[in-house]
This record gives C-alpha cells, sequence and structure tokens, in this order.
C-alpha cells in the first residue's frame, strides 16, 4: 500500500523529492527509499550510524518530521548542493570592487540551490559623491538592478530559480525610492523587499515627529515619521510590498547578541541571520500526532512530541556537518554557531482535529503551550548533544543566558545550559512549508489557517484526455473518513473568513517560543480601509511580532477568489464548438502536463529567419505546435545557425525551452525570461527597437510566434483569456493567477510568498 494519502503527494514526491539519473530513470523506487537514503545520509556523522538511521527512519516514517525540500531532495544523493535554505551574504561594502565581489558571491551560492538576503543600506544614496572619480553615485536600487539580472540568469539547484531578499534601513536617504520600486512590474521581479524598521522610528511614528534620513553621520533630508510610515503603509496596501521587519526587536531578542549583529533575512524572512549566516529547515507535522482527532479526549501525544523533537534536533544538527557550502565564510559561519530552524507545520489541521477554532483565544492559547513544549524539548536535546559532542565553538555560558529570548526560558533547561554548554545557538523557525506539507498529504502549510478545505485539480494525460482530481485538506479528510458527508463544524473556519486581527494573534502566539522569526501571510479583505490595514502593523508590533507581512487582494496583486452569480455551466456557454462537435478547452484555461507529453509522428509549425547586426549568419528559429482539445501551442522550438561559435549554446537553448514547453502550463515566462537578458558587450537595435542581447531578440521571436497562434494576447502579455471564463461560480474553489511553472490557477500568498498549491512551485524558491 502507498504512504500517499492522495494523488498529489505522489506526484510531489515524484517532480521535487525522488532522487532520479539524469535520464528520468528513477533511484527511489518508494518514498520508503526516500526516506531511507535521508536517514542514512544524516546518520553518518555518528559514531553509531546504523543505531540512528533506523531511529531517523522512524521520524521520517509517515511524514511525521519532514525535512525542508533541500534536505528532502539533496541528502545522501552526492550531488554539489548545499542542504542549508538561507543564506544572508556578506555586508556589502560601499565600493564598486566591493559590490561586484559580492555579486559573485551571490551568483556561486544561488548556483548551488540557496535563498538569499541582502542589506543595501550600506551603499551611498543616490547623488551622492563618489571621491577621486568626480562623479555622483547612483546609489543602492541601481545595483539592485544589477543582483536582479544576475539572478534571472542562475537556476538553483533542483530547477528551483533563486529568491532574493534585499532590505533597507527605515533613515537610509533612499528609503523613499526602495519602497516604491516594484511599483513597476519589470522591475526587481527577482527580489522580495522588507523595510528594516527600528524602535525609534515607531516612537517617532506615534508622536507625529520628525524623522532623519542619514548615511555615514550626513543628514540628508528629514521627513516626517508618520507620513513616511503611511507610504510604507500605502505600497503594501496596494502592491503587497514591501514588507515591515522590526530589526530591533530582533537583535534585542537574539540569543548571539553578544557576537553578531543582524540587519537582514532569508528571502521568506523567518531566518534573520548575520553577514554569512546560514540556517537550515524542518517541521514537526502536529496533524500526524493528534490522538483520537474529532473525538472528547482528542490531544496531542506530547511524549511522542518530545521524542520526536529530540530526534529532528539531531538530525538537523547532522546535516550541518554533512552539508556542501558554496563559500567558506558560510561553513564557518554554520559550524561556528550550528544554528537550525525547527518548526512546525499542520498546526491549523491539528486545531480542528482537537476542536478548536484557528484565531480563538483558545487557539492562541494552546499555540502558545504546544510551541513552548516544542521548544523546551529542542534546547533540552540540543544541551544533551553539547553533552556527547561539544557546545557551539562560539558559546559563552554567561552571555547566552542573558540574551532576550533565553530570559523567559524554563529555568531547570537555563540550569542544564549553564552547566553542559548547548550544541545549537537557535533552533526553532516557523518557515514556509507548501511543498512538504502537499507531500505530507496536504495538511495545513506552517502555521497559517487552512486555505481551501477541497478544490479541484485538472491534470492532462499522455492521450491528451483531462482528468479531475479532488485535492482535500487532511483534517477533512480525517473527518470524512469518521463521519461521511455530516457537515463541518463551526469551528473548521478559512484564511478568507478570518479576522486580521486573528491572525497577528496566532502569529504573536507562536512568535513568544519561536528564538528565530516566522513566515506567515496575514490575510485582509479586499475592502479593508487604509486606517484599519495599519492597525494590522500596529497590532503586530504592539504584540512582539518580529515582522509583518499581509496580503490584499486587488487589481495589482491579483484577485484570490472572484465570485459569479452564474453555474459554471452558464460561464462557460459561449464555447466554440471544434469540427468534430466537441468544446475546446476554453481559450482562459491552462493545461496542467504532470509528465511530457509523447511527440506525435507529424507537427505544424513556422520557421523564422533572425539577422543580428554584425553578425556573417543568421539564425533560423523553427516552432512547431501541438493542437490540445482544440487548443494550438508551443510544443519544441529548433535554433540553428551556420555560426560555430553560436552551436553550443544554440542547442543547449533548443532543448531546454522544447522541455520546458512539452510539460505545459502558462509557458509565457520563457519569453519574459528571454527578453530580460541583456548582453553586457551591447545590443542593437531592430526595426526601430533596441534589443539588449541576441537571446532577448530569440525571445521575440517566440513571442511573435505565440500571438500569432492565440496562444497569448499580445506583446508582453500573458495567456489569452476571456472575462466570462475567469469568473467563478459561488462555491466554486478558490481560484488566484496562474502559476508560471505548471499553469494551474492556484497561486497563493502562503507564508509570505506566493506560492502554487498545484505543483509546489513558489515565488521565494
Amino acid at each position: 500500500m502507498s504512504r500517499f494519502s492522495a494523488p498529489i503527494a505522489a506526484q510531489i514526491w515524484d517532480m521535487k523529492y525522488r532522487l532520479k539519473v539524469s535520464d528520468g530513470t528513477p533511484v527511489d523506487l518508494t518514498v520508503e527509499d526516500s526516506w531511507r537514503r535521508i536517514a542514512r545520509a544524516l546518520a553518518a556523522p555518528e559514531a553509531d550510524p546504523a543505531a540512528w538511521e533506523d531511529r531517523f527512519y522512524t521520524a521520517l516514517e509517515d511524514f511525521r518530521f519532514l525535512p525542508a525540500g533541500r534536505i528532502t531532495a539533496g541528502a545522501g544523493t552526492g550531488r554539489n548542493v548545499t542542504l542549508f535554505n538561507c543564506f544572508v551574504m556578506g555586508t556589502i561594502p560601499d565600493s564598486m570592487a566591493g559590490i561586484f565581489d559580492m555579486l559573485k558571491e551571490a551568483a556561486l551560492t544561488m548556483q548551488q540551490g540557496g535563498g538569499i538576503g541582502y542589506d543595501f543600506s550600506t551603499i551611498r544614496p543616490k547623488g551622492a559623491d563618489v571621491h577621486g572619480v568626480a562623479a555622483d553615485a547612483s546609489g543602492p536600487l541601481s545595483f539592485m538592478d544589477v543582483w536582479d539580472a544576475m539572478c534571472r540568469t542562475i537556476m538553483s539547484a533542483g530547477s528551483r530559480r533563486g529568491a532574493m531578499m534585499a532590505t533597507m534601513r527605515c533613515d537610509h536617504p533612499d528609503i523613499e525610492d526602495f519602497i516604491t520600486a516594484k511599483q513597476d512590474a519589470a522591475r526587481l521581479r527577482m527580489f522580495n523587499l522588507s523595510v528594516l524598521v527600528t524602535d525609534a522610528f515607531m516612537d517617532a511614528v506615534k508622536a507625529d515627529g520628525p524623522w532623519e534620513l542619514q548615511f555615514d553621520g550626513k543628514v540628508y533630508h528629514t521627513v516626517q515619521a508618520r507620513d513616511l510610515w503611511n507610504r510604507i503603509m500605502r505600497a503594501t496596501y496596494d502592491y503587497a510590498e514591501p514588507g515591515v521587519i522590526f530589526i530591533d526587536r530582533i537583535n534585542q531578542m537574539n540569543n548571539l547578541a553578544y557576537c553578531e549583529d543582524i540587519a537582514a533575512t532569508n528571502p521568506c524572512g523567518e531566518q534573520p541571520l548575520p553577514p554569512y549566516g546560514a540556517c537550515l529547515l524542518g517541521s514537526i507535522n502536529l496533524a500526524r500526532l493528534v490522538r483520537d482527532p474529532f473525538e472528547a479526549g482528542a490531544g496531542l501525544d506530547e511524549d511522542a512530541l518530545d521524542e520526536l523533537v529530540a530526534t529532528a534536533v539531531r538530525m538537523m544538527d547532522n546535516v550541518v556537518d554533512a552539508s556542501r557550502f558554496a563559500l567558506p565564510q558560510q561553513e564557518e559561519e554554520a559550524k561556528n554557531k550550528r544554528r537550525i530552524g525547527l518548526g512546525v507545520t499542520g498546526l491549523a489541521d491539528a486545531l480542528l482535529m482537537v476542536g478548536l477554532r484557528y484565531g480563538s483565544d483558545e487557539a492562541a492559547r494552546q499555540t502558545e503551550r504546544w510551541l513552548h513544549r516544542i521548544a523546551r524539548a529542542a534546547y533540552l536535546a540540543s544541551v544533551q548533544l553539547a553533552k556527547e559532542k561539544g557546545a557551539f565553538p562560539l558559546f559563552d555560558a554567561d552571555k547566552y543566558l542573558a540574551s532576550g529570548s533565553l530570559t523567559h526560558m524554563d529555568q531547570d533547561v537555563r540550569a542544564a545550559i549553564a552547566e553542559h554548554g548547548i550544541r545549537n545557538a537557535l533552533l526553532t523557525s516557523i518557515a514556509p512549508t507548501g511543498t512538504i506539507s502537499l507531500y505530507a498529504g496536504n495538511v495545513s502549510s506552517g502555521i497559517e489557517p487552512v486555505f481551501a478545505y477541497a478544490y479541484t485539480r485538472k491534470v492532462l494525460q499522455k492521450d491528451g484526455s483531462r482528468t479531475e482530481e479532488e485535492v482535500v485538506d487532511y483534517a477533512v479528510r480525517l473527518w470524512r473518513e469518521k463521519f461521511g458527508d455530516a457537515e463541518l463544524p463551526d469551528y473548521f473556519v478559512n484564511a478568507q473568513t478570518l479576522s486580521p486581527a486573528e491572525h497577528v494573534k496566532m502569529q504573536a502566539a507562536a512568535q513568544k517560543w519561536v528564538d528565530s522569526s516566522i513566515s506567515k501571510t496575514i490575510n485582509c479583505p479586499e475592502d479593508i480601509g487604509f486606517d484599519a490595514f495599519k492597525d494590522v502593523y500596529l497590532q503586530a508590533y504592539e504584540t512582539g511580532c518580529k515582522g509583518c507581512t499581509t496580503y490584499r487582494p486587488n487589481e495589482v496583486t491579483g484577485s484570490v477568489l472572484s465570485v459569479a452569480e452564474e453555474k459554471p455551466e452558464q460561464a462557460r456557454a459561449e464555447h466554440i464548438p471544434v469540427a468534430d462537435g466537441t468544446n475546446p478547452v476554453p481559450p482562459g484555461d491552462v493545461v496542467y502536463i504532470a509528465d511530457p507529453l509523447d511527440r506525435p509522428q507529424a507537427l505544424e509549425g513556422n520557421t523564422y529567419k533572425l539577422k543580428w547586426p554584425d553578425s556573417e549568419h543568421a539564425i533560423y528559429i523553427t516552432i512547431n505546435d501541438i493542437v490540445i482539445s482544440g487548443r494550438r501551442r508551443p510544443f519544441e522550438v529548433f535554433i540553428n545557425s551556420k555560426n560555430m561559435e553560436h552551436f553550443a549554446w544554440t542547442v543547449a537553448l533548443t532543448r531546454m525551452i522544447s522541455a520546458v514547453f512539452r510539460r505545459g502550463g502558462d509557458v509565457s515566462f520563457v519569453v519574459e525570461e528571454l527578453k530580460a537578458v541583456f548582453d553586457p558587450r551591447g545590443g542593437a537595435w531592430m526595426q526601430g527597437k533596441y534589443i539588449p542581447s541576441i537571446l532577448a531578440a530569440i525571445g521575440g521571436v517566440i513571442e511573435r510566434h505565440m500571438i500569432a497562434i492565440g496562444f497569448i494576447d499580445g506583446e508582453g502579455m500573458g495567456l489569452k483569456s476571456d472575462p466570462q471564463i475567469d469568473a467563478m461560480a459561488v462555491g466554486d474553489a478558490p481560484r488566484g493567477p496562474a502559476c508560471p511553472s505548471c499553469g494551474a490557477f492556484d497561486m497563493r500568498m502562503v507564508e509570505g510568498c506566493m506560492t502554487c498549491m498545484s505543483c509546489g512551485y513558489s515565488k521565494c524558491a
């Protein structure tokens, strides 16, 4: 019998975590093979690897402990990838040479699969003097554009794009430009942005006082603090960025405040890290630990929780020794402090299974109790490891125990640390778990509420037919198994029915016992007033949160749920039948392909000639299309040239673009990626337009072909759609924007990042 409780779980495992050789042949024949591979790799640093391998396997079994994706996909594979999820890079020097040294380090880190964070506050503002060259500085945002372009060209390990976080202090002279930078939809697409908000600034906001914008001791501007705060809030209200990080609180509560200063976080914000800081992640699946779900005596098996946490801490500590690192500074930082980020997933499901409404006062209290239990078990497990293997090298008992997050720790835990030391400087974090939550049977993600209790997912089969799968929340599936079609109780609430204050309440309850931070989205209704929206951030600040990320559906960010009164049949009645009398796929529907389609014997296509200025030979681009249910879509590309200098990259591009096209979905992103490539040697003028590179010119040819066959609406636009079809009937599953990876209309803001719940694609990698 399969361990997977739903088809989507098996598909996620096969696509993302199953070890395969280069031709796609599986090495892991079953998920048990994957668990054994991970357990064996993480037991290798132990004195008795065989004994610990079995214990680690038991922790992984039935999805009870879920190492983060990089560990699950990379451990035991022998591949040159990092098992760490999060990096903050070194402090950026305020010099041209130093800036580009940092750019190189970022490229090397993303090449191995790490998401990175940077503080751009250290770069002098736009217009400042550049001594010795009689010039004005271009400012940090200009260099962020360079980082963004670099990130576009690097595909992270495991087919995951690099993700980046950029932070800037609220007193930097360019902060106002930073706040509005992403209101240009074409700019900084590879970045998440967050403002580093200080306690002094919040005091000035409350007092409606002045606020100085300064750099290197020089005051450039003075603004009203409340006006600047309102600009941050308005940008977030309208564009969902920038986020807000309460940086003073992060440093005050840091266990390592005595030996490091933090000014940036990883892309999703749950890991504030010092320069070259690295952290690895994993989650306890609380939904798997509830005894007698939905019964009067339902409760979390706390003894099992303690044991599982202790095993997970040991496994994650071993990852520090088993992982590769892109840079020696990252390895040194990781081994000096041995930071880990143990978190949870399935919290909302666990609360439902014990009869509690997410967002209620009792649910918040229960969350705090459970997280306290996890923190206590994690710290005691790390003390035990210190007794066996030694404390982390920078441990100083007096300074460590005086840090902010240790002051309220249980006295017996503090005494154990004082006597024996501790192996890991920080232990807890709540990270995004969208993909691993699907892999574990669609448990609720992280500490988020359930987004949708059930939704329908379309899958295109190799023969061209489409099937529909119902994806059901883990707790709802258990409810159905116990009570059949009985109506769900009132305490079954979802992300859209909760008030923002209830979201914040749950984040604050968890934060008390999380020594790093939390990745969570505060869902706000579209019609929330601006003043009420601002109050959400003030509530987060006043209740002890370390940051705040909101999502308000609107025309810019995309509506999570469109509602129409028509039945689906009425909304789709205008489809034009094809010659055989069947209704084709609606123009706005996206075909999702679980596996590449087989190539038919014959395809229709077009060949285009591209003559790049100053090049002796033209490039010929052939694009062939496949017709699926009456709709024509690109299937493969061939790029040819007599110029042998072009041979290697044209072959590579042919293979890569064709592979993407054969996977289906909204492949129009290929055009965007190619058109964004610039050649540092210069582009060319073609037909009255400046084209930044020959690759961008190829992207333009593919775009024109997509327009010609009706696949996209027009230049710079996405899938061709019909407003009638985009509407949904009341009661339909929530529908977000199309996923750029699989094309499913299932993108959701989860834990601070747009994530596809059909295939697991995440903007934050």
